[in-house]
């Protein structure tokens, strides 16, 4: 497999940790946003939307970190990521797209420009927005958490699943752009234990390659 990606990207973050857990042996591919590689033709040849991340399965090309997830649980079953029960895994797509659906689409890197080079946006401004939608979204996941599973280890179950996943890439840019994460101990507990397992760990922004660059 090749993993088309970089550091900062909590898109590629929830794609690592999956492959993780699953085992699976995978290659990196930085590309680097901040010099435009994304932009380059024979990415942009890869994936039109000229984001990260890109997966390659063999001759299978892949976009789109849930549907990554999605198609990692349905072809390396084991151990799974998504519960068995349907109403659990309806449960589970449901807080993850708190994350992958509502709150980073309005924080990424070319939302950002747009506020700052179009809408002329200040600083402040901008950090505000970020802190809103990431706060907004951890408030959800609390509020879910308390209501479902108050106490445990992770969002549902004994064991990580994708809801996990997309907790710890909510709560990772929230540490990033220093928003207070003091009123959400539920979701605070379940990251700090996640990123106890080494298959979260190590798929951490700061452990990449490419962090060093920066």
């Amino acid at each position: 497999m090749k993993l088309y990606t970089i550091w900062r990207s909590q898109a590629a973050f929830r794609v690592r940790i999956a492959l993780n857990l699953k085992g699976l042996a995978h290659e990196d591919i930085a590309i680097n946003l901040d010099r435009g590689d994304q932009f380059k033709p024979e990415y942009k040849a890869q994936n039109p939307q000229a984001v990260v991340p890109t997966l390659y399965d063999g001759d299978a090309k892949l976009f789109q970190s849930v549907a990554i997830l999605e198609y990692l649980e349905e072809k390396y079953p084991h151990p799974p990521i998504l519960p068995k029960d349907l109403l659990a895994r309806a449960w589970v797509r449901g807080f993850a797209f708190v994350n992958a659906a509502d709150s980073h689409p309005l924080i990424v890197p070319r939302i950002r420009n747009y506020l700052t080079n179009v809408l002329n946006v200040d600083e402040p401004g901008r950090t505000a927005w970020i802190q809103h939608w990431l706060g907004s979204g951890l408030q959800a996941m609390e509020d879910l958490l308390a209501e479902k599973n108050p106490t445990g280890k992770f969002c549902h179950g004994d064991s990580p699943t994708i809801a996990d996943i997309c907790l710890v890439t909510q709560v990772t840019p929230a540490q990033l752009f220093k928003t207070d994460t003091a009123a959400y101990p539920r979701v605070m507990r379940i990251y700090d234990h996640c990123m106890t397992i080494a298959p979260f760990a190590e798929a951490h922004p700061r452990r990449q390659p490419d962090f060093a660059e920066h």
